[in-house]
């Protein structure tokens, strides 16, 4: 799977499958301050991700 994260921007290639909160866990990245989108949509946190999926990380946002 390629995931690209943001901030700073960066990709990384990982094998196999996994879950949301596995994939976070792993890349040392809170649930709480992460989106994780797969085609253009939000993958809840026990979401499967197959191996050959491009998933992009973002960090949540907030301010006022």
């Amino acid at each position: 799977m390629r995931v690209i994260l943001r901030n700073p921007r960066r990709e990384i290639e990982l094998t196999g499958r996994r879950r949301v909160h596995a994939l976070l866990a792993e890349l040392g990245l809170a649930r709480e301050g992460h989106l994780v989108i797969r085609n253009g949509t939000l993958v809840p946190g026990d979401g499967e991700l197959d191996a050959d999926d491009v998933i992009e990380i973002r960090p949540v946002v907030s301010g006022g």
